[in-house]
């Protein structure tokens, strides 16, 4: 027996979005969104120092959400010594716009 429908039937998206969802999980953190949102104002690459002391986390927890963002392709780093300094990755902003473009395209912003 087919199930009553309360309104017509709307077909289902099935494009593959693994990307662009990982792209939104790397921001679905406080700290994460924090740490691009710093990265996107600063005027030269940031200390992981600065993260520890500025989100009141630990060096551990940062360096993780640090990774996460890398993984995404959203930070890019560079070691010099014993520390990590982070900027924004050339194409994060790129990368961001392409992924919310997919899920809700041009038309349907407004």
């Amino acid at each position: 027996m087919a199930m009553q429908r309360c309104c017509p039937e709307t077909t289902v998206y099935d494009r593959d979005l693994g990307a662009e969802a990982a792209v939104f999980k790397a921001l679905a953190d406080p700290a994460r969104a924090a740490i691009v949102a710093t990265l996107a104002r600063a005027e030269h690459e940031v200390c992981v120092c600065d993260f520890t002391a500025g989100l009141e986390l630990n060096q551990s927890t940062i360096s993780h959400h640090l990774k996460l963002l890398k993984g995404a392709g959203l930070v890019t780093s560079e070691r010099r010594g014993t520390w990590g300094y982070y900027s924004l990755a050339p194409s994060a902003r790129a990368r961001l716009e392409a992924a919310l473009a997919c899920v809700i395209p041009e038309k349907l912003r407004a």
